[in-house]
C-alpha cells in the first residue's frame, strides 16, 4: 500500500512542473520564510533514489506559497523525496489526523511513520548528501527543536505575509540561483582588467624599473639574493630571481597581456589565471614604490580567488560547464565587502575632522592625485551638495556592503549602489583600473536569472539546460579549508589596518605574516585622511643656472592652461608617484626614488625621458636641476572664462636644492 501510495504521490508531485534550471545542491536563503529552518541545509539520511520507497512530503495544495516552496524543495532534494498535495493524498494516509494537513507539512516515511512541522522539514532535507548537520542539531543540541518548531508555527500562520516578503526580496525565482552567466561575465571582465594592467605597465616598465630606470629591479633582486640566499623566494616571490633584464620585464608584461586575451576568449581560463597571477605578483614584488598601490594587491587577490572560481576545462562551453564553486563565489563577495566597508570605516577611525564635519569633498576634487576636467565642475558645486554627497558616500560604504549577504534582490541594490559610486569616482578622478575591477566584483552579486535578459535566446537556452553537479569532495574540502583561512586572516588584517591601537595576539597575526610576501590577503581602506591642499613639484633644468626650463609631465598638473584630462584606465605611475612625493620631503626614505629620478634626467636616460611629456634639453642633458614646490588651486569660472586657465598656482619654495651634474 505504501509503495502504491508513493507512486501516486510521485505522479501528483510531477504535476507541479518544477523547473530544474540548475542542479546545484547548495541552497541559498531564498524563498524559505515559510519554513525558516529550511535554510539550515543538511544531509545524512540516504534513501534509494532508484526505487519507489521514498519519503513523501504532504503539503497544503491550496496554499500558493506552499506550492512555491515545494517547487524549490524539489530542486534541492533532486528526486530523493516525493511530494503530493494534501487535497489529493490525505485519504491515503489514515494514520495522520485530517486537520494536521491544514496546519503543517507532513512527512510520511516508507514504513508508514510520519512527522510534522519543522521536524518534517529537517528530516526531508536530511536525504540530500552532505547536509545532515541541521537534522543532527535538531535531535542533539538543546533548544534547537523547540525554537525551530516555534519559528515554523509563526511563519506557517502568516503565510500571506511571508509570501509577500519572499516575492519582494527574491522575486519570481523559485530554486537556488545559478551563476554560469555570472562567471562568464566576471571572468571576461577580469580578463579585460588584466589586459589593461599588463599593457599599461608594459609601456613604462623599463623606464620605471629597468636596468637604467628610476629604481632598477635588477639591483633589488641582487640585494635580495645576497641577503637571503636560497630562501629568497620565500620573502621575494618573483620569477625575476632567476633572471632580471629589460627583456624579461617587457616579456612578462606582454605574456600577461596575451594570457588576458586568451582568458577573454575563454581558452583554458584556470591556467591563464594562474599564469597571470604569477606574472603580476612577480612584477609587483620588484616594482618598488611604483607597483605598491591598493589596486595592485586587489588585482592579485581577485585573480587568486578567480582561479578557484573558473571552470577546469581547456575550452569550456556553457552547455557543458558544471556550476561554479559556491565557496569561491562567496569568497569573492567577502572580498568586495571588505574593500568597500573598510574604506568607510578607516575614514571614521582616522580622526580626520573633514569626514566628521562632512567637508571632505570640499577638498577631494582639487587634491586627488590626477583629477579629470569633470572634477573642476564638481569642485564648484554648492557646499550643501558636497556635504550631502559625503553622507551618501558613507551610506554606500558603510551600509550597502551588509546587503551583499542578503536575499538576491537586496544584493542587486548593493551591486547597483557600489557600481554607481565607482562610476562617479571614475568621472572625477583617474583611478586607472580600480573602478573596473570593483565593478567586476559587483557582478558576483548577480545571478543568471537577472543576467539572462542581456543575452541572446540561444545563450539563454545553453544556460538553462540541466546539468549534474560533480561531487568533487577533495576540491570542496580544499576550498573549505582555504575559505576558513582567508576569512580568519582577512579579519585580523582588517582589524590591524583599521584600529591600529588594538593589540592582537602574536598567534593571530602569524598566519598573515607568513603569507604577506605573496600579497594574496590584504587590508584595504581608501582615503583614510583627506589632504586639504594641493602641492605640486615642478622639475626644471638649466645649463647656466640662470635660464630654467621645466620638464612637463604627461598627466599631472603642470602648465596652468592645460586642461585636466582623462587617462584611465591607464595608470601613469610616475605621475601618480609625484603626487605622493609632494606630500613629504625628498630626504625621507619613501621618496628616495625622487633623487634617483633626477639623476636619470641628468644622465639623459631615454627610457625615463619617455615617461614625460617633453624633454626641454633634446641635444644634451642639463648641467643643473632643481625642483620647486607650488600650491595649486582650481580657477573660478570668471578667471577661466577670461584666461582659459584651469589652475592658479603660488610658489611655496624649493623642494630640493639646485643639483649639479658631475
Amino acid at each position: 500500500m505504501v509503495a502504491e501510495a508513493t507512486l501516486q504521490c510521485y505522479a501528483a508531485a510531477k504535476g507541479l512542473g518544477a523547473r530544474t534550471e540548475t542542479k546545484e545542491d547548495n541552497p541559498s536563503w531564498t524563498a524559505d520564510w515559510c519554513l525558516i529552518p529550511w535554510v539550515l541545509s543538511c544531509a545524512g539520511m540516504r534513501q534509494d533514489t532508484q526505487g519507489v520507497n521514498r519519503p513523501v512530503l504532504i503539503y497544503d495544495g491550496d496554499c500558493g506559497y506552499c506550492k512555491r516552496s515545494v517547487q524549490r524543495w524539489q530542486m534541492i532534494t533532486q528526486g530523493r523525496v516525493d511530494y503530493a498535495p494534501s487535497q489529493e493524498a490525505a485519504d491515503q494516509y489514515p494514520q495522520v489526523p485530517r486537520e494536521q494537513f491544514g496546519r503543517s507539512v507532513v512527512l510520511i516515511q516508507p514504513d508508514g511513520s510520519f512527522c510534522v512541522g519543522a521536524e518534517a522539514v529537517f528530516r526531508s532535507l536530511a536525504v540530500v548528501p552532505h547536509r545532515g548537520w541541521a537534522w543532527w542539531m535538531y535531535r542533539r543540541v538543546p533548544g534547537v527543536a523547540p525554537v525551530s518548531e516555534a519559528a515554523y508555527r509563526f511563519v506557517a500562520s502568516h503565510r500571506n505575509l511571508m509570501a509577500w516578503i519572499t516575492q519582494t526580496l527574491w522575486g519570481p525565482q523559485i530554486g537556488p540561483p545559478s551563476h554560469l552567466l555570472t562567471r562568464w561575465v566576471f571572468l571576461r571582465l577580469l580578463g579585460v582588467v588584466y589586459l589593461i594592467a599588463f599593457l599599461s605597465l608594459g609601456v613604462q616598465v623599463v623606464g620605471l624599473i629597468g636596468a637604467h630606470g628610476i629604481t632598477p629591479a635588477a639591483d633589488y633582486v641582487a640585494r635580495a639574493r645576497d641577503a637571503l640566499g636560497t630562501t629568497a623566494w620565500q620573502k621575494v616571490p618573483t620569477i625575476f630571481l632567476w633572471h632580471c633584464s629589460d627583456a624579461w620585464l617587457r616579456g612578462a608584461c606582454w605574456a600577461g597581456a596575451a594570457c588576458a586575451v586568451l582568458l577573454i576568449f575563454r581558452i583554458a581560463p584556470m591556467l591563464m589565471l594562474a599564469v597571470m597571477w604569477v606574472l603580476y605578483l612577480s612584477l609587483t614584488v620588484v616594482g618598488s614604490v611604483f607597483l605598491n598601490f591598493q589596486w595592485d594587491v586587489l588585482l592579485l587577490e581577485v585573480g587568486l580567488l578567480a582561479i578557484f572560481f573558473a571552470p577546469l576545462r581547456l575550452l569550456p562551453r556553457l552547455e557543458r560547464e558544471p556550476p561554479p564553486s559556491r565557496i569561491a563565489l562567496w569568497l569573492l563577495r567577502w572580498l568586495l565587502f571588505r574593500l568597500i566597508f573598510l574604506s568607510g570605516v578607516v575614514k571614521l577611525t582616522s580622526g580626520d575632522n573633514t569626514w566628521f564635519d562632512l567637508t571632505a569633498l570640499d577638498y577631494h576634487y582639487l587634491t586627488q592625485p590626477l583629477p579629470t576636467w569633470v572634477a573642476w565642475y564638481a569642485y564648484h558645486l554648492p557646499a550643501w551638495f558636497q556635504h550631502l554627497s559625503v553622507v551618501v558616500m558613507f551610506v554606500i560604504e558603510l551600509g550597502l556592503p551588509f546587503l551583499i549577504f542578503m536575499p538576491r534582490r537586496v544584493r542587486f541594490v548593493a551591486a547597483g549602489g557600489i557600481m554607481l559610486l565607482m562610476v562617479l569616482i571614475g568621472l572625477t578622478g583617474n583611478y586607472n583600473f580600480f573602478n573596473l575591477i570593483t565593478i567586476a566584483l559587483c557582478i558576483t552579486l548577480l545571478d543568471d536569472t537577472f543576467l539572462r535578459r542581456f543575452f541572446r535566446r540561444r545563450t539563454r537556452a545553453r544556460v538553462e539546460r540541466p546539468r549534474a553537479v560533480p561531487l568533487a569532495w577533495p576540491r570542496r574540502a580544499v576550498l573549505g579549508v582555504l575559505a576558513t583561512f582567508i576569512v580568519f586572516v582577512s579579519v585580523v588584517n582588517g582589524i590591524r589596518g583599521t584600529w591600529q591601537s588594538v593589540t592582537i595576539p602574536a598567534w593571530a597575526t602569524a598566519p598573515g605574516a607568513c603569507i604577506a610576501p605573496w600579497r594574496c590577503i590584504n587590508a584595504y581602506g581608501l582615503f583614510r585622511v583627506m589632504t586639504t591642499r594641493r602641492a605640486e613639484i615642478i622639475v626644471e633644468g638649466s645649463n647656466d643656472g640662470q635660464e630654467w626650463r621645466a620638464y612637463e609631465f604627461r598627466w599631472k598638473p603642470g602648465d596652468p592652461l592645460r586642461r585636466p584630462a582623462f587617462v584611465e584606465p591607464h595608470q601613469p605611475r610616475l605621475d601618480w608617484q609625484m603626487w605622493f612625493a609632494a606630500l613629504g620631503d625628498y630626504r625621507s626614505p619613501s621618496n628616495r626614488w625622487f633623487l634617483l629620478f633626477l639623476e636619470r634626467l641628468m644622465d639623459g636616460e631615454p627610457d625615463v625621458l619617455a615617461l614625460l611629456a617633453n624633454n626641454p634639453f633634446p641635444e644634451n642633458p642639463p648641467r643643473f636641476l632643481r625642483a620647486r614646490l607650488f600650491d595649486y588651486r582650481f580657477t573660478d569660472a570668471e578667471t577661466r572664462r577670461k584666461t582659459g586657465a584651469w589652475w592658479t598656482r603660488t610658489e611655496l619654495g624649493p623642494y630640493t636644492p639646485v643639483l649639479r651634474r658631475r
